[in-house]
């Protein structure tokens, strides 16, 4: 059962590969971040994700994804940029919030395109529940079941356009019809790996 718990042992054991970015590699990181469920509840450790705003220009546009944005020259770390994009993205701070460490870098490669672009995650335990003031760049916000994700359970698959021809993706179908595909499906799968070795991902459609 994946929860709280599991999780953290977990990543207090694991090494992340990190990329060293280079003179003009861009850097962004997102938050992944976890709540238990209520201890007289039969509901599960849940894990926040947003719907990004449909707006030109954005690669990501109008698709699920974790909190999370581009690193500014104010910021300390990716850590730091995780934290501070949360707060302005859906008004949750997680200053008090656990921190238990990062993940393997990923590269940015939206729609096909690779780009110099590293991504960075990292997780968090909340016990805030905060009303969310989303800005501008967020559409909603979904709480989606750990255990259901790890487990599989939600694995579906959906036809998109790319570069103008239909092209089925697998990914997980939350709870709204939400379909969590892409980088995000990838930052999961490497999630899920990082907390249990023996993890086998979805059975995938090509």
């Amino acid at each position: 059962m994946f929860n709280t718990s599991k999780v953290r042992t977990a990543m207090r054991a694991f090494s992340p590969t990190l990329v060293s970015p280079g003179e003009k590699t861009r850097q962004a990181a997102v938050a992944i971040i976890l709540r238990d469920a209520p201890m007289d509840s039969a509901e599960q450790t849940e894990v926040l994700f947003i719907q990004r705003a449909e707006r030109p220009g954005d690669p990501w546009s109008g698709q699920m994804a974790f909190p999370g944005g581009h690193r500014e020259d104010s910021d300390i770390s990716l850590q730091a940029a995780a934290m501070r994009e949360t707060h302005e993205e859906i008004g949750l701070s997680l200053d008090n919030a656990d921190y238990l460490g990062a993940l393997n870098h990923q590269q940015a490669q939206p729609r096909g395109r690779v780009l110099n672009m590293l991504i960075a995650p990292h997780v968090f335990v909340t016990q805030d529940l905060p009303d969310f003031t989303p800005n501008r760049e967020v559409a909603d916000i979904v709480w989606a079941p750990l255990p259901a994700l790890a487990g599989n359970t939600l694995h579906d698959t959906q036809t998109l356009k790319m570069a103008g021809r239909p092209t089925i993706f697998n990914g997980y179908r939350l709870s709204g019809g939400h379909f969590v595909w892409g980088l995000t499906y990838r930052i999961l799968k490497s999630f899920f790996t990082a907390v249990d070795d023996t993890w086998q991902p979805p059975e995938e459609i090509e």
